[in-house]
């Protein structure tokens, strides 16, 4: 073998081996993954919906993965602190994010900029949705959403609706039914659901759109009254309850609108690492025990995957982005 040829081989082996060894190595730490505490951050107080499906599957993937699972509330600015902190974390597997329809969805259109974007995220898959309810004080009058929506049709600006906040799923979905029913509501924004709810339920204002984890106590005490539900179909919870589509006839069919949560990592993280992370959730979420906790708190389960959440989320911000726009929504 002459000297050139050995030199040859000699840089071409030196050359594979530190290739090799950064492969050997990223294999065997994929293999030992998760060797630490894996952190979730939920962008919404504690005691939510948000942090109620977190606390739930938390345990149950730390168990299954044999790490501990710490969920992080980092609320504040309509769930914008929080995801934005998950943005700038490490894509290593090692933090979770919830996102919902406002992070994912209507900020990038409600705000001019914000200190994160959807694509610094890999999407792990869809976990479930809170259905939205259309609910009045039942000393309000109405009887029926068909008779709501005459009524409002009728009195364009007479009556006014309340929100846990501007920008949130529940103001979007009243935007939505205002805009297919051409009728006119004044808009009420309070910072939270609690004061919301307390004042429809005062009667300080007549109605308002909620969220099953919310209102099921209250509409089952008889403190507000559901005149339809804002879901494609009924739901178990209120199998008496019609939906909008039922309810109001031609303009309103098909609608659908309600709060729904996603699992997200951190940009970067590793394709295996982010599989195993979806399907660790999907496992969790379809435990007997877990499903039956998260249903009765008025949660639809319907785990996917991140490829399939990737899509719904390109076809959500096609819809809601164009109602923004027509509705000119801003929150800057």
């Amino acid at each position: 073998m002459t000297l050139q040829r050995r030199s040859l081989l000699a840089l071409a082996a030196g050359a594979i081996g530190p290739s090799a060894a950064v492969l050997a190595s990223g294999a065997r730490a994929a293999e030992a993954y998760p060797d630490h505490p894996l952190r979730w951050i939920v962008a919404y107080p504690a005691a939510g919906g948000s942090d109620f499906l977190a606390r739930q599957l938390a345990p149950q993937m730390g168990k299954q993965m044999g790490q501990t699972i710490v969920v992080d509330n980092r609320p504040g600015a309509a769930g914008i602190i929080g995801t934005e902190a998950a943005s700038k974390a490490p894509g290593d597997g090692y933090t979770l994010l919830t996102g919902d329809n406002g992070a994912m969805v209507f900020h990038t259109a409600l705000y001019k900029s914000l200190p994160y974007n959807p694509a610094d995220f890999v999407p792990l898959g869809f976990m479930a949705s809170f259905p939205l309810i259309l609910a009045v004080n039942p000393s309000a009058g109405f009887t029926s959403a068909a008779q709501f929506l005459d009524a409002v049709k009728r009195n364009p600006g007479k009556y006014s609706y309340a929100s846990p906040g501007a920008g949130s799923p529940h103001h979007l979905a009243m935007e939505l039914l205002k805009q297919r029913t051409g009728s006119f509501l004044v808009h009420v924004p309070y910072r939270g659901t609690a004061p919301a709810m307390q004042d429809v339920m005062s009667g300080q204002v007549p109605v308002m759109v909620i969220d099953t984890a919310a209102g099921l106590a209250q509409i089952r005490g008889g403190k507000l009254k559901a005149l339809a539900v804002m879901s494609r179909h009924r739901i178990p919870q209120l199998p008496d309850v019609p939906t909008l589509s039922e309810a109001g006839g031609p303009a309103l069919k098909d609608f659908e609108a309600d709060a729904w949560q996603g699992l997200f990592a951190p940009k970067g993280t590793p394709p295996d690492i982010a599989a195993r992370l979806s399907a660790e959730m999907r496992k969790a979420i379809l435990t007997p025990e877990v499903k039956t906790r998260l249903e009765a708190f008025g949660l639809e389960v319907a785990p996917t995957d991140g490829p399939q959440l990737a899509a719904f989320i390109q076809k959500e911000t096609a819809f809601w982005h164009a109602l923004i726009k027509e509705r000119h929504l801003t929150l800057d």
